[in-house]
């Protein structure tokens, strides 16, 4: 499954063109809080805390091209601009 506005050829794309679920400890209580490749943050289930994916060099930050490959929508989100 390949969403739309994905460029299939680009290997830093895989996360956003196809995401998959990571746990990362809540900053709160540790529960294990389920943040998918595609988002930055996600709510714990036991307490509510957010917690975030550590920001790691992503295409996003470096590659000319990443708006166009990601798709505007998803490069905005994930960037945190308005």
């Amino acid at each position: 499954l390949l969403l739309p506005g994905f460029d299939a050829q680009c290997p830093g794309s895989g996360p956003f063109r196809q995401p998959e679920p990571e746990f990362f400890p809540c900053p709160h209580c540790g529960e294990n809080v389920e943040v998918w490749t595609d988002e930055l943050q996600a709510p714990c289930p036991k307490c509510g805390t957010e917690a975030f994916r550590p920001r790691e060099n992503l295409c996003l930050d470096w590659c000319p091209k990443a708006r166009e490959c990601v798709g505007s929508e998803v490069y905005t989100r994930l960037k945190g601009e308005q």
